[in-house]
């Protein structure tokens, strides 16, 4: 059984809700493979019908099979269709709905219709709850005042589903009548205008090009739909398009294999473990375009800033999610918020070791007579303390009933039976709100956040055992070049050690990220077309160092431009001009410049905050100080400088040379001085912006 679209629609029976998205309206969306789309807002039923008939005249244009997913019952309980109709044929029932409603979106006659199909029906009932302020004839207000109309009560599809509601009450909370009333003309239109297109299971086989189901937007109640979005309405339509839309076609076989009868069915009732499977699949994100990384290429070079903003607006998250106990937590990215399960504190409790009352304490001396017992962390008393009575409490002790205020032990004076203080003491002194800190429900941590210790301690406290996280990101490491040889290994005067991989490779790992080593490529072509063939499928990116330009032996650009992806980005910064971007094998190719002083830099500036976003982070920005230079310097106008530098009696120094070839300057540095694009003249104590290295760590 294949649908390769699914559209899920939350339906409504009240009127038109107004422009703005809100909940309790009608919301919509479109799942395909366990994605979605963004939910729709629909104001009312006429926006909202108007909208599905233009989505599936497309879908089906297009040569989709499609699933529409009503969260409506389809059927009411047996016998009714036959006492209004004449058979149980609930399609009949359908048409016979849409040729007495009447709507518009500011007002519908569902009342008014529901009491005069209770007067053809024996005994008062089965439809109640009359919303309007005005009297319906036979139509109770209450669900008590119905006798002797002899119709169950729910269907057989609803007793199966927890917390469903009865299709007879009309308004309120939970009710579903009103919605039934004003859906089945709906559905009954989408049936003539489809045809033989449109099947509604499980009354029909459901092998058209559409096909009409209910559902229940409840069966996956622990799933935390907020997350998906604000409005309850919206995340549900999303939760359920994925779930479906994710379902193997065995699966949906099987959920649709039923007995038909004239009650119907929710589909997926019974089987909210497959759906639940379904919904929290693991969905790899969508791949970077293969143009991602293009700039309008010119003769000017590119300003750091254009090159930043370029990264930001193009890169997205590279890998899937999965969830992790929280003991394990600390250095990955939050891929979805957490939300408290609980208040934290849970309750009132003490701030001090004391003696708890209710206050407040007037001026002068309060002696109070004590209760016997005492509260204590994890161990509450069970009683009430009276009115003018106090009780011993400690640190951190829930507030017995009776008791808002705690006076501190070291300010009273005691007997076995009394305490006695000065005041006055305001009322709720040393006391903390239950929920003063956190309140279950509140959002505590966004999603993008990399969690950080003191966030695995704020997430336990409110109860949360396990979170959403992103996969550690997959970082590849390659040298280029001919010359390079491992340390330790035999090398000649003409040849170096590769600096580059093992600090890149530290730097990634100081990241957060698992780091692969690529190990070193020699100046060859197909040789360097087979270390990237064998390495883009064990990898989310690639950081490659040298051959990043554009000479004759650059030939990591050359197998790049090959992709049609190539973007050479000549940045208007010293030290590491050159940027070889593009995309291998669908994944990404950061091509450093083989300097390692610009490689660092480059990697500080560019690399760090694009692999976060990759890595399904927020955009990092490093934090700058303004301190005073111990240094002159005259720069000119049209790129960027860092130079670095470390601080000495809270004045920045520079290192002894400017020149990238030296390596030690690296470690001889704390951070980096960032000059932006403009001239300057610098002269000793002048405020220049300082950024530690330590900015760069996480």
């Amino acid at each position: 059984m294949i649908f390769d679209r699914v559209v899920m629609v939350d339906w409504s029976g009240g009127n038109d809700r107004g422009a703005r998205p809100t909940k309790d309206a009608i919301w919509a969306c479109i799942g395909a493979a366990g994605t979605t789309s963004d939910p729709v807002y629909l104001r009312n039923r006429q926006v909202a019908e108007a909208w599905i008939i233009q989505t599936l005249t497309g879908l089906r244009a297009a040569g989709h099979r499609v699933l529409v997913g009503f969260d409506l019952c389809f059927a009411y309980p047996k016998g009714f269709a036959t006492q209004l109709v004449g058979s149980e044929d609930p399609l009949a029932l359908w048409d016979w709905f849409a040729a007495r409603v009447t709507d518009s979106p500011v007002a519908n006659n569902r009342f008014d219709l529901a009491g005069q199909i209770n007067a053809r029906l024996p005994g008062t009932g089965p439809f109640w709850f009359n919303a309007l302020q005005r009297d319906i004839p036979h139509l109770p207000r209450k669900g008590t005042d119905r006798t002797g109309h002899g119709l169950p009560e729910k269907r057989t599809a609803d007793l199966a589903v927890k917390g469903s509601f009865s299709p007879w009450q009309l308004a309120g909370a939970g009710a579903v009548g009103g919605q039934v009333i004003m859906g089945f003309p709906t559905l009954a239109r989408l049936r003539r205008r489809f045809d033989g297109d449109l099947a509604v299971w499980p009354f029909q086989p459901p092998d058209a090009q559409i096909v009409l189901a209910e559902t229940y937007f409840s069966l996956l109640p622990d799933l935390n739909t907020p997350k998906l979005h604000p409005i309850k309405d919206a995340a549900q339509v999303m939760l359920y398009a994925r779930a479906f839309s994710g379902l193997a076609p065995a699966d949906m076989a099987q959920l649709m294999a039923i007995d038909a009868t004239p009650e119907g069915w929710v589909l997926g009732a019974g089987a909210e473990s497959v759906l639940r499977a379904a919904a929290t699949r693991d969905v790899p994100p969508p791949p970077l375009r293969n143009d991602c990384f293009a700039m309008p290429q010119g003769a000017h070079w590119t300003p750091v800033d254009t090159a930043l903003d370029h990264l930001r607006t193009q890169l997205g998250p590279v890998t899937g999610q999965e969830d992790m106990p929280i003991a394990l937590s600390a250095g990955r990215i939050l891929a979805q918020e957490v939300t408290a399960r609980r208040s934290h504190p849970p309750a009132p409790n003490a701030a001090v070791d004391g003696y708890g009352f209710a206050g407040p304490a007037p001026v002068g001396v309060n002696r109070l007579p004590l209760v016997a017992g005492r509260a204590a962390a994890g161990q509450p008393y069970g009683g009430t303390v009276p009115p003018g009575h106090a009780i011993r409490i400690l640190t951190g002790a829930n507030l017995p009933d009776g008791v808002d205020t705690v006076v501190l032990q070291e300010d009273v004076t005691t007997t076995d039976t009394s305490v006695a203080f000065h005041g006055p003491l305001k009322q709720g002194a040393n006391a903390r709100r239950a929920g003063e800190d956190m309140t279950a429900g509140e959002m505590i941590l966004p999603a993008g956040r990399k969690l950080t210790p003191a966030d695995l301690a704020t997430i336990t406290a409110a109860g949360v055992g396990v979170v959403t996280v992103q996969k550690r990101l997959r970082v590849g490491v390659l040298s280029t070049g001919d010359e390079l040889r491992d340390a330790g290994e035999p090398a000649t005067v003409g040849q170096i050690f590769d600096a580059n991989r093992p600090m890149l490779c530290a730097v990634a790992a100081g990241w957060g990220y698992d780091v692969v080593d690529l190990g070193r490529a020699p100046d060859d072509r197909p040789t360097l077309r087979q270390i990237l063939d064998d390495s883009a499928p064990h990898c989310d990116v690639i950081l490659t160092s040298g051959g990043a330009s554009a000479g004759d032996e650059d030939h990591m650009s050359a197998l790049l431009s090959g992709t049609g992806s190539l973007a050479l980005w000549r940045i208007a910064m010293k030290p590491g001009r050159p940027l070889a971007l593009g995309l291998w094998r669908g994944t990404p190719v950061f091509g450093l410049p083989g300097n390692p002083v610009a490689a660092m830099v480059c990697a500080m500036i560019f690399a760090r905050p694009a692999l976060q976003v990759m890595a399904g982070g927020g955009w990092p920005s490093p934090e700058g100080y303004l301190l005073p230079a111990d240094f002159t310097k005259f720069k000119k106008a049209g790129r960027r400088e860092y130079l670095r530098a470390r601080i000495v009696d809270g004045r920045v120094h520079l290192f002894a040379s400017e020149g990238s070839g030296r390596v030690s300057g690296l470690s001889w540095a704390t951070g980096l001085v960032e000059l932006d694009d403009a001239a300057q003249e610098i002269t000793a104590g002048d405020l220049v912006r300082f950024i530690p290295f330590g900015s760069f760590a996480h």
